[in-house]
């Protein structure tokens, strides 16, 4: 330790500053004199150029630049600047003895006496490359961020300051708002909102939400310089620097404007497809509940009608059995309109001239609207014929005019108007493409709110007080339009009154035969037959039977098709068959398509309670309409044996 004391205490300053030099590695320190030639040499800057301290001594530092600085005059410069001002800072490329470049940060200082005249120069030089290549690729990597950000086109991405104010803006953001970067660029980014959101705070609560919870997403109306709106879904993120402070956000915005409303088109068919299920099941039910109620009204009707002729004569009795009638038909009557609605009645679709069936009805609709409601009528001169049945179309017109006489409870007036319309293919409508007549029904009432809208159409749904509406008349309607190729559409708001619409199919100059015909006319007698009634049903097969035997006929009884084809090939006496249709595993259709195999000349008569014939079965079949009294099932047999 004293030896090195010793070895220590003789150096002198300047030679400890010459150790210390000359030990750096990391820096290349370095003396010129005046001129610029190479006076002294470390460790460092041997590393970093490559050459020894013999062979750079004396040489000018101006080789270690390239030559397009050296032409330049560049190392002359960087001296004469350095006298000048005290000091030469700069990065530039130098060149090592093997030829390689290196990035170099350069220091010049003057060296001066005492006197201030100037003896020299003092270099540093430090080798950045790595450095530099790192910010190369920095830089490299931001401007491809930049140019990335700069062509999107589907989406605005720009920045704003903590403030909200906009301080980037790329193609996308132009595009979608309309505005050039030089017209954006420090505004506030709450133009973008509608007045309404601005005065409720939106924009700022969007800013504050992000800062609180790291991320703002949210749909909603945006503005465009134009004024125009669009559906915007937005994100907005918080920038934050090293320290965590925000110094920004970055926001995103996309037109989302055709998704909203493709979705609220599908969310609207599927809202169309749910209701159009919902009513075809509640047909289907209502359908089968009308056959079976028809056929419960049949064999009381009927059984009224055979007691009453085996009864004494009593005032009394004879007034309870026609009271009991009237209630039956009255049900058989209801029945019809469950039947309308579940488009399982037999229609009569002739060529019907709106106008003329209007101006016919208009004494019964104002008789039956009272003084206080005005019936106005706007046809135009010329109107197509429409594919309706004349008789279903009236009861329609006057369901609809009672309903809006109901809706104006202290009065009012009702248009009944009409107007060809044409439908394109797939329209949203559900109609088929063609030309179609909208007859319509406005009134002046209270209207309907939403839910109430949504239901009206439904069987047995009636706002009505107790006693005064089945909730069948808009059912009947919806399902005669159905029926006929139409469309039944109702519009109405609560304090602004209600439209009906009928849509009905403009005539063609033929029109399609009729599946079948229903038996109404024919004379009143005939000689006695043998008759096969069939029927799965034992009540009606028997009130059947016993009307047929009180005709004076011989009845032969089967449940089953099955069973009516066995007694047929054992008793070819048979005259007359006659065949309820909806039996289970054979229908009245497939036994009548079976007895025309084997016995072709043999009259049949379908008993059925709606118009549920397939395409397929003979359009001539005669049909008996359910429920039937005596009267109309004489008329049915003889005007089947007449023929």
């Amino acid at each position: 330790m004293q030896t090195s004391k010793r070895f220590d205490d003789s150096l002198t300053q300047d030679g400890r500053y010459r150790l210390l030099v000359e030990a750096v590695t990391d820096y290349a320190i370095y003396m010129l004199d005046p001129e610029g030639r190479i006076t002294s040499w470390n460790a460092g800057a041997q590393r970093f150029k490559g050459y020894t301290h013999d062979e750079i001594i004396g040489r000018h530092f101006s080789q270690f630049y390239g030559e397009e600085d050296r032409m330049a005059g560049l190392p002359a410069r960087a001296l004469e600047i350095s006298a000048r001002e005290g000091k030469f800072e700069n990065e530039g490329w130098r060149i090592r003895k093997d030829g390689s470049r290196f990035w170099a940060h350069v220091v010049i200082d003057p060296i001066r006496s005492p006197d201030g005249r100037l003896v020299g120069f003092a270099k540093i030089t430090r080798d950045l490359t790595e450095r530099k290549a790192a910010q190369d690729r920095l830089r490299q990597k931001e401007e491809q961020f930049r140019l990335l950000v700069q062509s999107v086109t589907d989406y605005a991405l720009y920045m704003l300051d903590p403030e909200g104010y906009v301080s980037s803006w790329n193609q996308g953001a132009e595009r979608i708002k309309q505005y050039r970067a030089e017209e954006i660029i420090g505004q506030h980014f709450s133009k973008f909102y509608t007045e309404g959101d601005r005065l409720k705070g939106e924009p700022q609560n969007a800013l504050a939400t992000a800062r609180r919870e790291g991320r703002f997403e949210k749909e909603g109306w945006r503005v465009r310089k134009d004024g125009t709106q669009f559906w915007a879904n937005i994100i907005i993120d918080p920038i934050r620097d090293e320290a965590g402070a925000i110094i920004g956000f970055a926001k995103i915005t996309r037109d989302i404007t055709e998704r909203r409303e493709t979705q609220k088109a599908l969310d609207h068919a599927r809202e169309a497809l749910a209701h159009s299920q919902k009513m075809d099941a509640i047909g289907q039910l209502t359908g089968g509940i009308a056959h079976d109620f028809n056929n419960l009204l049949m064999v009381i009707l009927g059984s009224l009608e055979l007691a009453g002729k085996r009864l004494p004569d009593d005032a009394r009795v004879a007034t309870l059995i026609s009271n009991a009638t009237q209630a039956a038909q009255r049900g058989a009557a209801l029945t019809q309109r469950m039947l309308a609605f579940a488009r399982r009645q037999d229609l009569d679709l002739k060529p019907i001239d709106i106008p003329a069936l209007v101006r016919g009805m208009t004494d019964l609709l104002q008789s039956s609207l009272g003084p206080s409601v005005q019936i106005e009528t706007h046809f135009p001169l010329k109107l197509d014929l429409v594919h309706a049945d004349a008789n279903q179309l009236e009861m329609a017109l006057l369901n609809l005019a009672v309903n809006a006489r109901d809706a104006m409870p202290d009065g009012g007036s009702i248009v009944i108007a009409a107007r060809e319309e044409t439908v394109k293919p797939r329209s949203r409508s559900k109609l088929k493409a063609g030309r179609y007549v909208r007859l319509s029904v406005k009134d002046t009432g209270e209207g309907m709110d939403k839910t109430t809208l949504r239901r009206a159409m439904e069987p047995f749904f009636t706002t009505k007080g107790v006693g005064r509406g089945t909730g069948l008349g808009l059912s009947m309607v919806h399902g005669m339009t159905e029926q006929s190729g139409g469309r039944f559409f109702l519009k109405s708001q609560k304090g602004e009154g209600t439209t009906a619409e009928i849509w009905l199919p403009v005539a063609k100059a033929t029109l399609p035969a009729q599946g079948g015909r229903f038996i109404k006319d024919g004379v009143t007698g005939t000689r006695p037959l043998v008759v096969l009634a069939v029927d799965d049903d034992g009540l009606v097969l028997m009130n059947t039977a016993v009307m047929l035997q009180d005709m004076g006929h011989t009845v032969l009884e089967a449940t089953s098709g099955n069973q009516a084809l066995e007694i047929l090939r054992r008793e070819p006496s048979v005259d007359l068959v006659i065949t309820d249709h909806a039996m289970p595993r054979m229908t009245g259709a497939q036994l009548a398509a079976a007895i025309k195999a084997e016995r072709p000349d043999l009259p049949i008569i379908l008993a059925t309670g709606y118009a549920e014939l397939p395409p397929d079965v003979d359009a001539g079949l005669p049909k008996l309409g359910k429920p039937f009294r005596q009267q109309e099932l004489m008329q049915a047999v003889t005007a089947v044996i007449a023929n």
